[in-house]
């Protein structure tokens, strides 16, 4: 916990009164979390959705903070929660993005896979790229602070980082479509690493000392992501093939078995981290890879440990990185002269959101059948998701100390506000939205709605298409073969790669583990990153 770091902060005091203080502030951390649970537990089981347990340890966190200051005890809390944005990327965002990863609802997301990457690459682009154009222009026009072109997109790229929290968990608890969840679950966690490299890039742009050409921003760009990319998929491999060969998927040796496991992410994220790429990206891959081929490899009560390992640390994490940032939003400095700056950035946000996903809905849309057009009710469902969470707030606070004096303050507190208002306003109206649109018990029955079709030897089946003449068709055609390209991946998977790295031959990856299934995949506490 951040707590013991206070002896750094305090290098002269006694030792004793160290760990003392050391000792008090874990015990409140440790109270925070407890009661944070306890309210969820509470809320979700009267099935009071206006309040949904992310936003609660968000609330507790500022009550803290508030409390602090009213009896002057600041320093002190601060003391106990000395921890920077560093702690945050390095100890508690891993185990979250891996658990995002490992825990993909796999059939309706590779079916919709195609749409996710659009949504979550193409679609962060137009949203950092429209809200920094706009954020730059309302400066040139006196409308709000004005930061440099540059910067502008770098808050842009931070700002667009999803974290639909909340939403998810109230998806699963109403019962919403299978394929709209996946669409949120599966765009909130690509979006991150999305937005990471995206707004790296930008910063390494930003303090270079001789501007260079987009066309190099575009190549850093595509070096961090796929380089990254990579790093996470071989080491997912190499894992898939040690358990597979190395024979630990016996009794005596369920204890090395577990240890490697839980090892093998951390690796992956450090691996990247030291060739300067990006480890959220690099250990997302990580996740997924070690789902679908390396947990097979695992004896069965190996797969029952790991599953509920990641699924405790990321629910700890996530838990605690909300009671933070309330404590830090009540206690931090804020830039609350740049009035302007916050409103105009909320509406600017609303609108690079939908351009995002009325823009990829469109494109998507048109290489799929009528019985597999995104609806415009789940377009809709789709563009309110879009709160702002812990990533988006981590990566302002590293912006405090990657911008000139002013500006990134003015971003952190524009940002702070932005992750207020959308978790508790558009948390707690996340059931009377999806009731306004009508999309509430669609996922009851556990079917795939839109057409989907699965078939037990070769996968998921691709639409049928049906030639016709239209002004768009050479487009349509193209965007078609892409769709059939990525389809055609199951069968390559079920062919070659799922016989060469597990054991089981593909056998028992048709859908989660158990536990997974009930608790897992559709009952988080968030999604990440």
């Amino acid at each position: 916990m951040p707590a013991l770091e206070m002896a750094s902060a305090n290098p002269a005091g006694a030792p004793g009164k160290e760990q003392q203080a050391a000792g008090l502030g874990i015990l409140l951390q440790i109270m925070m979390l407890v009661l944070s649970f306890v309210l969820g537990h509470v809320l979700r089981r009267h099935k009071f959705y206006y309040l949904p347990e992310a936003s609660a340890s968000l609330l507790i966190g500022m009550i803290v903070g508030v409390l602090a200051n009213i009896s002057n005890t600041e320093t002190n809390i601060r003391t106990w929660f000395n921890f920077h944005e560093e702690f945050f990327f390095l100890f508690l965002l891993p185990p979250i993005i891996f658990q995002s990863g490992f825990s993909l609802p796999p059939k309706p997301f590779f079916s919709n896979f195609g749409a996710i990457v659009t949504f979550a690459i193409l679609g962060t682009f137009i949203a950092s790229f429209v809200t920094g154009i706009l954020v730059y222009l309302g400066g040139l026009m006196f409308l709000m602070y004005r930061l440099p072109f540059v910067e502008s997109i770098m808050f842009g790229a931070l700002i667009s980082a999803t974290d639909p929290v909340t939403v998810l968990s109230i998806f699963q608890e109403l019962g919403t479509d299978m394929n709209l969840y996946a669409l949120v679950f599966g765009e909130s966690v690509l979006n991150d690493a999305m937005a990471i490299s995206l707004y790296r890039t930008m910063s390494s742009f930003n303090s270079h000392s001789s501007k260079q050409s987009f066309f190099w921003l575009i190549v850093r760009f595509l070096e961090t992501f796929v380089g990254s990319m990579s790093s996470g998929v071989g080491v997912g491999f190499i894992s898939a093939l040690l358990f597979k060969y190395a024979g630990l998927d016996i009794d005596n040796l369920q204890n090395l078995e577990c240890c490697l496991f839980v090892l093998f992410p951390y690796f992956s994220y450090m691996l990247a981290e030291g060739f300067g790429l990006s480890g959220i990206v690099s250990i997302l891959f990580t996740g997924i890879l070690m789902k679908h081929y390396t947990f097979s490899n695992l004896s069965e009560n190996s797969q029952q440990f790991v599953a509920a390992f990641f699924h405790l640390i990321s629910s700890l994490a996530e838990t605690f990185v909300f009671i933070y940032m309330g404590i830090d939003i009540a206690m931090e400095q804020q830039s609350w002269s740049h009035v302007g700056f916050i409103f105009f950035s909320i509406l600017f946000i609303g609108v690079a959101r939908a351009a995002n996903v009325f823009s990829c809905a469109y494109l998507v849309n048109l290489v799929r059948p009528a019985s597999r057009k995104i609806p415009p009710k789940h377009q809709k469902a789709l563009w309110y998701s879009g709160l702002r969470g812990a990533m988006a707030f981590a990566l302002a606070l590293q912006s405090v100390h990657d911008l000139p004096e002013g500006h990134g303050q003015t971003i952190f507190t524009a940002t702070t506000a932005i992750v207020v208002l959308t978790v508790l306003l558009i948390g707690g109206s996340t059931g009377t939205m999806l009731e306004a649109l009508e999309v509430v018990g669609d996922g009851h029955d556990g079917t795939f709605g839109l057409g989907e079709t699965f078939d037990g030897d070769n996968g998921y089946i691709a639409p049928s298409y049906e030639e016709g003449a239209s002004s768009g068709q050479k487009l349509k055609m193209r965007l078609k073969e892409f769709h059939k390209s990525t389809s055609s991946f199951t069968a390559l998977d079920k062919n070659y790669l799922t016989p060469f790295f597990t054991a089981q031959n593909g056998e028992v990856q048709d859908g989660p583990s158990p536990y997974q299934s009930h608790r897992s995949n559709f009952g988080r506490h968030g999604s990440n990153g």
